[in-house]
């Protein structure tokens, strides 16, 4: 899945989850991507915060340290 796809759909979660109260917003998002994200696309979105955040909104980034990092991949 392309970066700018994983970040739009990332984006959505947020903006779904900004109708809540603000003390949950964040952990919403954390959740249903825990919740809903196989492990490679956890991967690329925690690569694109690695890498700037371009493209996410700042409740995906404010949720970020709620998500699950995905085991690294064996050889």
């Amino acid at each position: 899945m392309s970066p700018d796809k994983l970040a739009y759909m990332a984006n959505q979660i947020a903006t779904f989850f900004k109708s809540r109260p603000e003390d949950e917003a964040a952990a919403g998002v954390a959740d249903h991507i825990n919740s809903f994200w196989e492990p490679r696309m956890r991967a690329k979105l925690f690569e694109i915060l690695e890498n700037g955040a371009t493209g996410l909104d700042p409740l995906v980034v404010e949720a970020a340290p709620m998500i699950r990092q995905p085991k690294p991949e064996r050889a």
